[in-house]
């Protein structure tokens, strides 16, 4: 599941399998992709905060056309 927390700069991706994780993923790193080039100045940030639960958000701390990933938990 994919649930925007912030007008499309932070989205929440959780599911049941590792499959459904990873399309619900992918999908959510192409939204705040968007996002970020709209805004034309932030990179995207992907966040572990378990085994199967994310954040992807538009982040000023990632360079512009950059995407990270890091874990908190």
């Amino acid at each position: 599941m994919i649930t925007n927390a912030e007008n499309g700069r932070i989205y929440r991706v959780t599911g049941e399998s590792a499959h459904v994780v990873n399309e619900n993923l992918n999908a959510a790193v192409e939204l705040a992709q968007q996002d970020a080039i709209g805004e034309g100045k932030h990179g995207v940030l992907v966040t572990r905060h378990g085994h199967a639960s994310f954040t992807v958000a538009v982040s000023g701390d990632v360079p512009y056309g950059i995407t990270r990933e890091c874990e908190h938990w």
